[in-house]
């Protein structure tokens, strides 16, 4: 009987310390999402790139990083804030507005946890119509169908700032459609728009299929001097082109003149340091296996991807740019 006893403690206690070595383990393991945008856009494989480079040492750090496609930029900011996300990509206009509590803040009041990490590829406001619509110019809009961006879209920010600024009324001088941005080359190709707004990166998948289809389309410039004192006057604004070589089925020949933001990273104050900075000394220590991942980071220098960074810059990833001397 005391053989069967100590038997069993023995089973016991041996499956008690496997359930506590194994929860251990798998504690040490942090999951973190990244909020990008639609599968279409530069924000997923940017998501992905990250991921990619941080997870081929996850051991080390004991970190997973997953990558979740979402609304966009102001979904981003939201989560992040709401901690249903740890980190977000968004757009530079969009971070500077809920930093400081306006457009889409305005109710909320500024986010003061919000944190910036860095910033990434450069976004052009894109605005593409079919070659049968008479738009040539911005300011020929009027009276048109147009995708603006859905709610919650850094396009339709940028869309709304321009139209506003060169003294369009989306609201009541042109039909104004929400669709999401991967939407937008279906209903253009169909007749079902005139045209959309898009700010992305170059080359973008849903930007070649506009302007690959049946329907013949074209880049419209979104210039002017109503464009000059928009970019004048918000410091997240800056003068930009669509690059026609990515898109030899436009009817463009030339580089197209427009405006633009950039992509940033942010993250949350309450995010632990040492995530913060084992994933940017990860993706600036591998910036150039970095930057063969797409296109678009094509330009990206250590320098430059502080530029455009709103939000005071998280503890964690000053930490390592104070190592190594960007700041």
């Amino acid at each position: 009987m005391k053989k069967i006893f100590l038997l069993g403690l023995a089973v016991v206690l041996v499956g008690v310390f496997s359930f506590y070595n194994v929860d251990t383990c798998s504690a040490k393991v942090r999951f973190v999402t990244i909020g990008t945008g639609g599968v279409t856009g530069v924000y997923y494989p940017t998501g992905g790139a990250i991921g990619k480079i941080v997870n081929k040492k996850k051991k080390q750090y004991n970190l997973r990083v997953t990558v979740e496609s979402t609304g966009g930029s102001v979904f981003n900011v939201n989560a992040v804030m709401a901690g249903d996300l740890e980190f977000g990509i968004v757009q530079s206009d969009r971070q500077y507005q809920a930093w400081n509590g306006t457009k889409d803040w305005k109710d909320k009041g500024p986010q003061r946890d919000l944190r910036a990490i860095c910033s990434f590829h450069p976004e052009s406001i894109v605005l593409v119509a079919g070659n049968d619509t008479g738009i040539e110019t911005f300011m020929d809009l009027r009276g048109k169908h147009v995708n603006i961006g859905n709610p919650g879209s850094g396009q339709r920010g940028n869309s709304t700032d321009a139209l506003a600024a060169c003294g369009i009324d989306w609201k009541t001088e042109m039909r104004a459609e929400g669709l999401k941005a991967d939407e937008s080359a279906k209903f253009l190709q169909d007749g079902r728009i005139d045209a959309f707004f898009y700010t992305v990166g170059h080359p973008n998948g849903s930007i070649k299929a506009a302007t690959s289809g049946r329907r013949k389309v074209h880049f419209v410039p979104v210039t002017g001097a109503c464009i000059d004192k928009l970019v004048a006057k918000w410091p997240y604004y800056a003068k930009a082109y669509i690059p026609i070589k990515f898109y030899p089925m436009a009817r463009n020949k030339k580089d197209v003149n427009t405006f633009a933001v950039k992509a940033t990273f942010v993250t949350s104050a309450k995010i632990p340091d040492d995530i913060v900075y084992a994933i940017t000394k990860e993706v600036f220590d591998n910036l150039e296996a970095f930057k063969k991942l797409h296109p678009a980071y094509g330009i990206l220098t250590k320098k430059n991807m502080l530029e455009a960074l709103s939000a005071p810059i998280h503890p964690g990833a000053m930490k390592y740019y104070k190592e190594v001397g960007l700041k």
